[in-house]
């Protein structure tokens, strides 16, 4: 608690230091905190950088909002109507693209590269504006373009193209810096000087924006990963279903099945089981193999003893069936399936 009201008292202390100081002063402290960024060794993402970071941002922010409300610029006027002082206030939005990008917040990547590309597109477009240099703006991110062989020759060509234009912009800087940074050098030459960074931010900016377009689909690639899949369509509950037995049972339950059934399986089985039509009965093959044998015996048995006590019928057809297996083959007469 008390660290955020530090922080409260120390962003309403910089909002009334920034309110106090004239539109040249942020501009030139703004533009200074960003050399300074560039060329400082300490880490990006300590919280000192990080802080000069945000506070270079409020004070260009500032600077902006002014310019904004003195009008200063107009799409109807020419560069050669611009006044020298007022010309570097023209490198607002891309000062400001650049110190956004410096911010190293993981979670707000994607919205510090979406800030960033819209300050440098703006800043593309002014300079487009009053013509300051040749250059093709670039097109809304997402917006599809066909690839071809010449149109690849020909962004590799402006790219050599604008390397060569930057280095050469950052030589004649070099000859007119010190003059102006001097105090000593004339209205023209303090125009000169002014004029070459806008060049040179130029080619910075498209540089910028070209990168940006390649990270920006791998972030929202990975937001899409991230991000919770959709659960599957919820399925209706399955209905449940009762077998019932009698009518009442249907009436009361409701039916639930195309075939009820109308025993229990031990009245099945008892019913099954007086009309001999169950597989051997429930007993085990070895024991019914073991009471068909013992049948026979007792048949042969029961053969031999109406023999023995004269049985005239049974005699009879024993000895006819004697006679006809003397006769007859075994096997005889069975033509089944023999074609």
């Amino acid at each position: 608690m008390a660290d955020c009201e530090a922080s409260a008292e120390s962003l309403q202390a910089s909002r009334a230091e920034q309110d106090s100081l004239k539109l040249s002063e942020l501009f030139e402290r703004g533009w200074s905190a960003l050399d300074e960024l560039d060329s400082t060794q300490d880490p990006l993402s300590s919280h000192g950088i990080q802080d000069r970071v945000q506070r270079a941002i409020r004070g260009l922010e500032t600077a902006s909002r002014r310019v904004a409300q003195l009008e200063l610029f107009s799409r109807n006027e020419e560069l050669e109507e611009v006044c020298t002082s007022e010309l570097k206030y023209l490198l607002l939005p891309a000062l400001l693209g650049a110190l956004t990008l410096k911010q190293t917040s993981r979670e707000r990547r994607l919205e510090i590269l979406q800030t960033a590309r819209n300050y440098f597109v703006d800043y593309l477009q002014r300079c487009k504006n009053y013509n300051v240099s040749q250059f093709n703006i670039p097109k809304c991110f997402g917006e599809s373009e066909a690839v071809t062989t010449k149109t690849s020759l020909s962004q590799r060509q402006a790219k050599i193209e604008r390397y060569r234009q930057k280095k050469e912009v950052e030589a004649q800087l070099e000859a007119v810096k010190k003059a102006v940074e001097s105090g000593k050098a004339d209205e023209e030459t303090s125009r000169q000087f002014y004029l070459l960074h806008l060049r040179r931010w130029i080619s910075q900016s498209l540089e910028e924006v070209e990168s940006i377009d390649q990270e920006l689909p791998i972030l929202k690639n990975m937001g899409a990963l991230k991000s919770p899949r959709p659960p599957p369509p919820s399925r209706p509950p399955m209905r449940p279903f009762i077998l019932t037995k009698d009518a009442v049972q249907a009436q009361v339950f409701g039916a639930g099945y195309p075939s009820l059934p109308t025993m229990t399986v031990d009245e099945w089985y008892s019913q099954h089981q007086s009309h001999h039509v169950l597989p051997d009965q429930g007993i085990p093959r070895k024991v019914a193999m073991e009471e068909d044998r013992d049948t026979v015996e007792v048949q042969e048995e029961q053969k031999e003893k109406q023999i023995e006590t004269d049985d005239q019928e049974s005699l009879q057809k024993a000895r006819s069936w004697d006679d006809y297996k003397d006769t007859h083959r075994r096997g005889y007469g069975n033509r089944h399936n023999m074609g």
